[in-house]
């Protein structure tokens, strides 16, 4: 068995996870003191952009011991905007932590990340934070959990109160009560008489769930036989490690209460470090290196390090992985560093210096050998856009490779540079995602960005056919300049694109001056009449003349461009706009709120059904025009409790609506002109 336990604490913003984690160390004695989010000096959140918002914005990786055991406990953030850095730190772990709010109108914002932890088949289980703030009965609390968690919930602690304060818990293993004590281990106490009924209904569902997965602990309750504590906790330690059962406890972070239990559960009933190796198809007892980066980080001083999960055999310090040598192992509490010689299988590390390696990546000695591949974190999809530029227009210059490393130490960033739009847009989850973004590239990079909305790709086409005469005849002191064309212009099919044909007869347009014609052609299309490219059309050169000393291929396209100016605007032209084919998600009491969203966005609706694998909850199809979703995101997380996203790529191109293009026009003429 494995001395290393590595675990995530995860739960949505503001439940406490920070908090628990620095109880956690401070009662294993990693710490002399416990810091406050408020006051600014906790291990965790202790970048700039995390105590400016006083939220978590990256992993945190603090080691500690406890029971014999070294545990590694990885502090994720809860905001769904940031959830790419949890998925991230999930494919390391051994266990998770689940921190909640004992509140059951907060408990649909669990939904997502029960369902990932179920799929992915992590162990977890539930910490009831802020206990003393309960307003709701437990098991009402408890209740609201089942219903977002496919997993049975099993009760291992019943809260003790008195005139409403939380004052101890009972064990529902030992039967045994304890009373809290602020920063102190809980005594036990004599079990109250006034919740003997209460402690005995919790444990015989708790023991009624275990003997589902347990053949001889159903046939000792059918024969009223009480199971010894022994067996009980065995039961806990194997089906958790299944991860068949989710064991809920309880406790008050902040004043340190069922921080001990909590551990104690750890160390007896999580998964050790070899059992998940071996569930990804590795040995830990094999010599061969074998590692994971869970997080890259890019220090303030241009330092690099990636905290990674050694799945298997040993890394030193100098050996290369993957053809890059490690510059260093550090042992993680907070942005402490401590160097290590070697790194054993079961420990999450950082290591530094290894360029070029991204996270996600598995490390392995290359020497002629297969390496394992190990299953990469899921990528979030960009759903929110800003257009950005530096501040400073001599800063330009170093944009792209700012944002580069900025990918590299959070891969939820997306960045293109849009053609159609001349514009670098930057994705990401949300608008706190690509603030913080920004910050680091002012912090850390010295680089003040702008941003703005996105400018949408619009096109132009036609709906009628014409012909055109440009005629292009200019005389200075020498040479003149003289061409002449004739165009027939037709609309095309949507999707069709550019087509251009000659049928000249005769000579009239000699051979060397028709691509001039075709270019000059293709760039008046490039801008079109109102300033977007113009597609689906077909052009013709029919007729034309030339000069024998005058004419050049220059003049043939200016005299293109001539034709095409006059006659486009005969062709009655239109507006089109990029269309996408949106799926929308949430919880199926939401349904009508995602209906009415998509109506209110000039969508079409295409249907809705059950989403697979997810009970309880609906899939919205529709076509929704881009225009409109600049900030569907933020109003579908406001009308879906947080827990609501969608899936989205371009479909087609669609007529914009006469109201709607008329505003769209006045605006770009008004930014033309600035």
């Amino acid at each position: 068995m494995s001395q290393f336990r590595n675990i995530a604490i995860v739960g949505p913003y503001s439940s406490g996870k920070t908090t628990l984690l620095e109880s956690l160390l401070y009662v294993t004695g990693a710490t002399t003191r416990k810091g406050a989010v408020k006051d600014r000096n906790t291990v965790g959140d202790a970048t700039a952009e995390a105590r400016d918002r006083q939220m978590s914005t990256e992993v945190t990786a603090a080691r500690t011991e406890y029971g014999g055991l070294s545990f590694t406990f990885l502090d994720c953030p809860g905001s769904v905007e940031l959830i790419q850095e949890t998925l991230n730190a999930l494919v390391g772990v051994d266990a998770a932590v689940v921190v909640c709010e004992p509140e059951p109108q907060k408990v649909l914002t669990l939904a997502p990340m029960f369902q990932i932890l179920d799929e992915w088949e992590i162990p977890h289980l539930v910490f009831m934070n802020k206990m003393d703030r309960a307003s709701s009965d437990f098991n009402d609390v408890l209740s609201a959990l089942q219903q977002v968690s496919s997993r049975p919930l099993v009760m291992q602690q019943y809260p003790i109160r008195q005139q409403e304060q939380l004052t101890g818990f009972i064990d529902l293993i030992s039967e045994r009560a304890y009373q809290y004590h602020p920063g102190a281990p809980a005594d036990p106490i004599p079990l109250p008489e006034s919740l003997q009924e209460q402690e005995q209904t919790a444990r015989e569902a708790m023991l009624e769930i275990l003997a589902e997965f347990d053949d001889h602990l159903l046939e000792e309750l059918l024969e009223d036989i009480d199971p010894p504590q022994d067996e009980v906790l065995q039961d806990f330690k194997q089906d958790l490690g299944a991860d068949l059962i989710v064991p809920v406890f309880l406790g008050v972070a902040d004043q340190g209460f069922g921080i001990r239990p909590l551990l104690d559960a750890l160390v007896q009933e999580a998964p050790d470090a070899s059992h998940t190796a071996e569930l990804r198809g590795l040995d830990s007892e094999n010599e061969t290196p074998v590692a994971q980066v869970l997080k890259t980080y890019l220090l303030p001083q241009g330092g690099r390090l990636s905290l990674v999960r050694v799945w298997q055999g040993v890394v030193t310090d100098g050996i290369s992985l993957n053809q890059v040598r490690v510059g260093g192992i550090y042992q993680l509490l907070g942005q402490q560093q401590e160097a290590l010689a070697e790194a054993r299988a079961g420990q999450i590390v950082a290591l530094g210096r290894l360029e070029g390696i991204q996270t996600g990546d598995t490390l392995a000695v290359i020497n002629g050998q297969q390496v394992p591949t190990l299953p990469r974190p899921l990528q979030v999809e960009p759903v929110y856009a800003q257009a950005i530029t530096a501040r400073d227009r001599k800063d330009e210059v170093k944009l792209s490779g700012a944002i580069a490393k900025l990918l590299d130490e959070d891969p939820g960033l997306r960045w293109e540079h849009r053609d159609s739009t001349h514009e670098m847009i930057l994705w990401g989850q949300g608008d706190i995602h690509l603030q913080l973004a920004c910050d680091r590239l002012e912090r850390k990079y010295h680089l003040p960005i702008k941003t703005h909305t996105p400018h949408i790709p619009y096109r132009e086409t036609i709906r009628k056919s014409t012909t055109s005469h440009g005629r292009y005849k200019h005389q200075t002191g020498g040479h003149g300049q003289f061409g002449d064309v004739y165009l027939d212009i037709q609309p095309q099919s949507r999707g069709q694109g550019f087509q251009f044909k000659e049928t000249i007869v005769g000579g009239v347009v000699p051979k060397q001056y028709i691509p001039g014609v075709e270019t000059g052609v293709r760039e008046f299309l490039d801008q079109g009449m109102w300033g977007f490219p113009v597609v689906d059309i077909a052009v013709t050169l029919t007729n034309g003349s030339y000069h024998n000393v005058d004419s050049s291929e220059q003049a043939f396209k200016q005299a293109a461009r001539i034709a095409m100016q006059s006659g486009l605007p005969n062709c009655d032209p239109i507006l089109l706009e990029p269309i996408a084919r949106v799926t929308l998600s949430a919880p199926a009491e939401f349904t009508a709120n995602m209906l009415r969203l998509i109506n209110n966005r000039r969508g079409q609706v295409l249907g809705y059904e059950p989403k697979a694998q997810w009970p309880g909850w609906d899939q919205v199809s529709a076509y929704l025009p881009m225009a409109e979703m600049q900030d569907l995101i933020i109003e579908l997380r406001s009308l879906t409790q947080g827990v609501g996203f969608f899936h989205w790529e371009e479909a087609h191109l669609s007529e914009v609506p006469d109201k709607v293009a008329e505003r769209v026009l006045a605006q770009t003429q008004l930014e033309q002109t600035a």
